[in-house]
């Protein structure tokens, strides 16, 4: 069955005449069969948690546009969730938790042993969706990145220059690092139930990767990466794990290396050109379509698809946007992108 998956024949190195081709937030809000979902659901978390109905949100872009990967639908919030911290949404504004910024707040946190019992429903969904996704379709599950994780854990929501990490990382250095050594390993063993309950490959999602700088990178994103797909390895040979420094700039050359990562994804901030000659050299990169040509559509959606194809063309791609696609964004546009990458 795996020969069949062009997903896997990338993450496995093969230069592929046309790339496979999901997309981030492909199950989302710009659907309007999502949104039909989550109304019946009743709120964002309750959707996440229920497993019939996280199946449905993720295997409905399957069904519209034949994508060649599923990504399990959840927030990169629930770890946290089950770690012990207080979770929940503000409709229009986004994720609220308790903040942890002190030993305190590091000691309440659950044992990494018990994250399961809150995360019992995720697994569900990725057992469903094992059996009921079409044959050539590649399942991803995924967690946030430790670093990111620990972003909103400190500061409680989303900021603009995550600016509380950074603040605690300088000013408590104990308590950061004991922090980001729990999220490490509860992202392991959510990654390692995942893998168990079907899912074909990992991704970890560092969105906020790019405020770190210098050897702060190095050591909390580069070295998280690093231990958690070592271990997820060594539990699951073979399984391919795609790593998202989003914004590492100059840090996405050696990546794939320095962490064990099959598979780089590439943001938008730098250029396909650019990628091939210093990131895909080392492996399979994903990307990196700029998602405001998921909203503004035309001729630069088209011939922007077809630069990145080329670009890549000479080794291993997965086509992907170079972040999430958009509430905004029109769902014909994402027809036309896919039309672009496969020649239609």
């Amino acid at each position: 069955m795996a020969a069949d998956k062009t997903i896997l024949k990338a993450l496995a190195g093969e230069t592929q005449s046309i790339p496979p081709i999901w997309m981030m937030r492909q199950a989302g809000r710009y659907l309007p069969e999502y949104k039909a979902t989550r109304a019946e659901a009743g709120d964002f978390l309750s959707l996440c948690y229920n497993s019939d109905l996280a199946t449905e949100v993720t295997l409905q872009p399957i069904r519209r546009y034949g994508f060649d990967a599923a990504i399990l639908f959840a927030d990169i919030l629930l770890l946290p969730q089950a770690l012990g911290a207080d979770l929940w949404f503000v409709t229009g504004e986004g994720p609220r938790l308790s903040t942890i910024t002190d030993q305190a707040g590091l000691d309440a946190l659950k044992p990494v042993s018990d994250i399961h019992e809150t995360l019992n429903p995720i697994y569900q969904t990725v057992r469903n969706l094992a059996s009921a996704l079409p044959r050539e379709t590649t399942l991803i599950g995924f967690a946030g990145a430790p670093w990111t994780v620990a972003t909103y854990m400190i500061a409680g929501r989303g900021t603009p220059d995550q600016g509380p990490a950074h603040a605690l990382k300088d000013e408590d250095k104990a308590v950061f690092e004991g922090l980001l050594d729990r999220i490490t390993e509860g992202t392991i063993e959510y990654l390692s139930a995942q893998i168990e309950a079907g899912a074909e490959v990992v991704k970890l999602f560092d969105s906020w990767a790019g405020s770190l700088k210098g050897a702060d990178f190095d050591r909390y994103a580069t070295a998280p990466t690093q231990r958690i797909i070592s271990e997820l390895k060594a539990r699951h040979p073979g399984i391919p794990i795609i790593a998202f420094p989003r914004e590492a700039g100059d840090k996405y050359i050696g990546f794939h290396a320095k962490t064990g990562a099959d598979c780089v994804a590439i943001d938008d901030s730098v250029s396909a050109e650019w990628a091939a000659e210093h990131v895909q050299k080392d492996g399979c990169v994903q990307g990196n379509l700029a998602s405001s040509h998921m909203v503004t559509g035309g001729d630069a959606l088209v011939s922007e698809t077809k630069r990145i194809v080329k670009a890549f063309g000479n080794g291993p791609h997965i086509f992907n946007l170079g972040h999430g696609i958009t509430p905004d964004a029109d769902p014909d546009n994402v027809q036309r992108m896919i039309d672009a990458v496969r020649g239609a």
